[in-house]
């Protein structure tokens, strides 16, 4: 692979954006960022005309697009969703299941291990999100009712052994035996993010001192402030919003969080609290009133957003991650440069990700090159040009 220099750039670093800048890539990873960089024997010259170069976005909860969903558990499903949410600046992410047998989920970890140890098109595939199936019946959301359980460890064990794959799992934290869960996937690595759940105060506090680092969509499946007794008492959401070491993944896709409430979370949490996901779909990338499925759910498109088929619930995006970028710069009024760090560097710091997420030297050469619109011209996934308009 020949070196790239990229000059004339518009750069997003964490904390900023310069306006002019240049940027060299040699074997998959940024070689240096100066002001100006002289060409070396060797490089590829791509001037920008000073379009905007940032991070590649990671996207850690993703379930499919085009028709394939994760739960397929084939390489061609795989490499789809992979190809398909590269076209909107994501480089790497984590392909996400649904509450099913633990046998259904094992096998989608083992299908998962056998594609990332192979090259594929389309964005790196870092391993697998286990949304559920441990949840609340009553936040169940667009989830099978009959495979919800509680987590005991004859049922968990399995999923232990692949936790080597697995990049997080989603848990409702009040359901009996969870802390246990929690402090197992805690040990072994695995970022623990509350969702679906019904929890109290109380309960979603123990779930953090035992290793619970996030909530998994923000403001959706996860309960908030109600009457026990004659008091009022939080839930999962408020305490999510008020202890700063919890990070709130975020459907920022102007259907599953109004405009007001991206704001009231950004206002909660700051710009390093935040982590966008897609929660994308089967149905991302499909025409509006298609049908897909969602685990063996059926669901359709429907005004931009997926939708179980009888209208009564959302079942996850259709959205890429660009989509939701731009969606927070218009409607809620964050600055770019922080929407772009919550797309990279916060998801990054979450799966900590030691060499993606930032324009630094040494970092992996996974870029996108946005146009002044925040439209996608090209992504790079460790300096290869994965897709271009």
């Amino acid at each position: 692979m020949p070196n790239l220099l990229f000059k004339n750039a518009r750069l997003v670093l964490p904390d900023r954006i310069e306006p002019r800048g240049d940027l060299r890539i040699a074997d998959g990873r940024i070689a240096a960022i100066a002001p100006s960089l002289m060409p070396e024997p060797g490089d590829m010259v791509q001037d920008l005309g000073g379009r905007t170069l940032a991070p590649g976005f990671i996207d850690i909860h993703i379930h499919g697009a085009l028709g394939r969903d994760a739960m397929e558990g084939s390489a061609e499903a795989f490499e789809t969703i992979c190809q398909y949410h590269a076209r909107g600046g994501t480089t790497a992410l984590a392909l996400t299941t649904v509450c099913a047998p633990t046998e259904e989920i094992v096998a989608v970890l083992r299908a998962a291990e056998a594609y990332r140890s192979e090259p594929h098109e389309g964005a790196q595939l870092l391993g697998v999100h286990v949304e559920g199936p441990y949840f609340s019946p009553h936040k169940k959301g667009a989830h099978r009712p009959e495979l919800i359980r509680n987590p005991t460890p004859a049922d968990y064990a399995p999923l232990l052994e692949w936790t080597h794959v697995m990049t997080q799992m989603t848990l409702a934290p009040e359901l009996p035996g969870t802390l246990a869960l929690i402090e197992a996937l805690h040990a072994r690595g695995v970022r623990v993010s509350g969702g679906h759940s019904d929890a109290w105060d109380e309960e979603a506090c123990a779930a953090h001192v035992h290793g619970m680092e996030g909530v998994t969509h923000t403001f959706n499946c996860m309960s908030s402030a109600r009457r026990r007794g004659a008091y009022r008492v939080v839930g999962l959401l408020e305490f999510a919003l008020s202890e700063p070491s919890i990070v709130c993944e975020l459907i920022a896709d102007g259907r599953h969080v109004s405009p007001t409430l991206m704001r009231m979370l950004y206002h909660a949490k700051g710009p390093d609290g935040i982590l966008l996901v897609t929660d994308a779909t089967a149905g991302a990338g499909l025409a509006e009133e298609t049908i897909f499925q969602l685990g063996e759910i059926d669901c359709v498109v429907r005004d931009g957003v997926g939708l179980t088929a009888d209208g009564t619930a959302l079942a996850g995006s259709t959205s890429s991650m660009i989509h939701l970028v731009r969606t927070l710069v218009q409607s809620a009024g964050v600055p770019l440069v922080e929407a772009l760090r919550m797309a990279s560097l916060n998801p990054a710091r979450a799966l900590k990700l030691q060499r993606k997420g930032m324009l630094t030297p040494g970092m992996d050469a996974d870029l996108v090159l946005l146009s002044d619109d925040l439209e996608v011209i090209a992504t790079f996934v460790q300096g290869r040009r994965v897709h271009r308009v």
